[in-house]
């Protein structure tokens, strides 16, 4: 294969496309969607996060049901299957109805169920959308002699963004709750429904009324249905692994490293692959760089507003938390925590589990999402001046590599003298929130209300040189957190680390809203 040729299918969702026009990299995912379709399920659904393979899933099985077996030449299917039957296929893209209003919903619906009464008729006394989609199933049925398959991708794409909003929220609800409800009536007509979305929502009939609705989303067999594991990678990407490596000035095992900590670490299931964000793979590799790619992508509003309202810190973020697999399928409008939204959405992921009482520990997975997700916390806790607070994460940086604590101390005071008057400063926890997220967004490993045998440290951050134990006060002094740390002992408990430790003393004016005093030791 010539690698100067290879193309990588960036915002391209079309299979047919993707096999057609081009040399472009297809990590072949078939080998899925032959046990989907020969299982005994009849309805499945599948929750990944946003541009995490799922629109290319849904269009792979459009076109295999479609019998367009050329397409599929040299996957692993075209061992497998023998018949390639045509059957009549409806897929609905709702991901076209985000940030949509009621109007505006039912006029999309419309459209799209429009296109299929042209191919299968219409009957007029049919006016409401459930009535259309009901007629369309048993005329595309009569009409072909063959079952219907109805896939629907990004079946909550109108809710996500008003899931936080009481009034809006129900009525777009009901219009899809009407689109969805045929489904169940239909069901001597179909062959096969295959949904994707993010999260769940109860109140629709889908959840409510399918009672042979499969969900795979922790199915162990399909843990790596959507992104990229790293055996697919190591042995489908092989060559474009040396060639981006080549270009960055790295050796393979260097690159390799890069690419895991940033863009790895996603399990939707345990035991799992590793599964690596395929959005950010691609891009990376078109680009022969390293970057923001999935977070930059899409700003996470209506997390950042579920943070806030389930009142969740920058710190407990940054933590792991256990949860039990009841959790995970917690409906929407029930939610009494936001970790199912955070782990749906793709911002936190299973870390390990223990599969036999269905116990899990979630975290975030990588550095990208890490990084971004703090990011996005700067306007609520730092400054809504993004601008500002990147200068100084980048002169803090600088320092650092040069192991100058006092040089980075001083830019954050700078910074934090431009910063204006600010709510809920005047309680140490509030500094030590946005040291947190600080120190994070520079890339170092942060814990707080560290544990030793004589008492606890306010924060510790390890940089590849040094270990930091940073006290806190507030309108006190310098000395007296420099004191509690000599007092307590504190670095005997961080000694076994093999770096040297550093101690910090930092002190808050509350008045002035800025570091007053500190001491390095």
């Amino acid at each position: 294969m010539d690698m100067q040729q290879r193309l990588y299918p960036v915002g391209r969702q079309d299979f047919a496309e993707i096999r057609t026009e081009g040399n472009f990299m297809y990590i072949d995912k078939t080998e899925y969607v032959y046990r989907m379709t020969h299982s005994d399920a009849k309805f499945i659904f599948l929750s990944r996060p946003r541009r995490f393979g799922k629109s290319l899933l849904v269009s792979t099985l459009k076109y295999y049901f479609q019998g367009r077996k050329e397409l599929f030449q040299g996957l692993t299917i075209e061992a497998l299957e023998k018949e390639w039957t045509t059957y009549p296929v409806l897929h609905f893209d709702m991901s076209m109805a985000k940030h949509m209003e009621k109007e505006q919903l039912e006029s999309m619906l419309n459209l799209q169920l429009l296109g299929y009464e042209n191919i299968y008729g219409k009957v007029e006394a049919e006016t409401g959308v459930n009535d259309r989609l009901a007629g369309i199933i048993r005329r595309a049925f009569m009409k072909t002699g063959q079952r219907v398959v109805i896939l629907i991708d990004e079946y909550d794409a109108p809710l996500l963004d008003v899931v936080h909003e009481e009034k809006t929220l129900p009525v777009l609800r009901n219009v899809m709750r009407n689109f969805y409800s045929p489904l169940k009536a239909c069901d001597p007509y179909l062959r096969f429904v295959f949904m994707t979305g993010i999260t769940k929502f109860s109140q629709l009939s889908i959840f409510s009324e399918l009672n042979n609705l499969r969900n795979i989303s922790m199915d162990t067999s399909y843990a790596a249905v959507c992104g990229i594991s790293e055996d697919e990678m190591l042995l489908q990407m092989s060559e474009d692994i040396n060639t981006m490596a080549a270009k960055m000035a790295l050796d393979r095992r260097q690159l390799l490293e890069k690419l895991k900590s940033y863009y790895d670490g996603y399990h939707f299931t345990w035991p799992s692959p590793d599964i690596y964000n395929p959005f950010n793979i691609v891009c990376a590799f078109a680009d022969k760089k390293i970057g923001a790619y999935w977070f930059g992508s899409g700003t996470p509003t209506y997390l950042i507003e579920m943070i806030r309202k389930f009142r969740m810190t920058p710190v407990q973020l940054g933590e792991t938390c256990k949860a039990g697999k009841d959790e995970f399928d917690t409906p929407t409008e029930r939610l009494s925590s936001i970790i199912p939204l955070l782990y749906q959405s793709g911002y936190y992921t299973i870390k390990k589990g223990i599969p036999a009482i269905e116990s899990y520990t979630l975290g975030i997975p990588n550095q990208e999402v890490r990084i971004g997700l703090f990011r996005s916390l700067i306007p609520y806790y730092v400054t809504p001046d993004t601008l500002s607070a990147s200068s100084t994460l980048i002169s803090m940086a600088e320092c650092l590599l040069e192991d100058d604590m006092d040089g980075a101390l001083k830019a954050m005071q700078t910074f934090l003298g431009t910063i204006p008057y600010t709510d809920n400063t005047d309680y140490e926890g509030h500094w030590q929130q946005m040291l947190y997220i600080i120190f994070s967004l520079l890339g170092y490993y942060v814990d707080v209300e560290v544990r030793t045998p004589k008492g606890r440290v306010d924060m510790v951050m390890r940089t590849a040189t040094r270990l930091y134990l940073v006290e806190l006060k507030l309108d006190r002094s310098a000395e007296a957190a420099m004191q509690q740390i000599d007092l307590k002992q504190y670095p005997e408990r961080f000694a076994l680390c093999g770096l040297p430790v550093v101690k910090v003393a930092i002190d808050f004016d509350r008045e002035a809203r800025n570091i007053s005093d500190w001491k390095i030791l």
